[in-house]
């Protein structure tokens, strides 16, 4: 059983020489900006409202969105 391991062990000598050129291993050099986070949440918010809007017809032939709220034809636009 010696013949599987020794690629895995290539891989693993392969992916630590790589971390180690990833930079220092210092955790207070490792945070994310506030920033970053902040345009990620953004970013994932509006993906999620793009894939909802994408999926209206499908989401709603299974029950899971509904017209609970209609509104009056005299208010709609013409």
């Amino acid at each position: 059983m010696q013949g599987p391991t020794r690629p895995f062990l290539r891989m693993m000598a392969r992916l630590r020489a790589v971390r180690a050129l990833d930079g220092p291993q210092d955790p207070i050099s490792r945070e994310a900006s506030p920033f970053l986070i902040l345009v990620a949440i953004v970013l994932a918010l509006l993906f999620s409202i793009l894939e909802v809007d994408l999926n209206t017809a499908a989401l709603q032939s299974v029950g899971l969105m509904g017209n609970g709220f209609s509104i009056d034809p005299i208010f709609k636009s013409p």
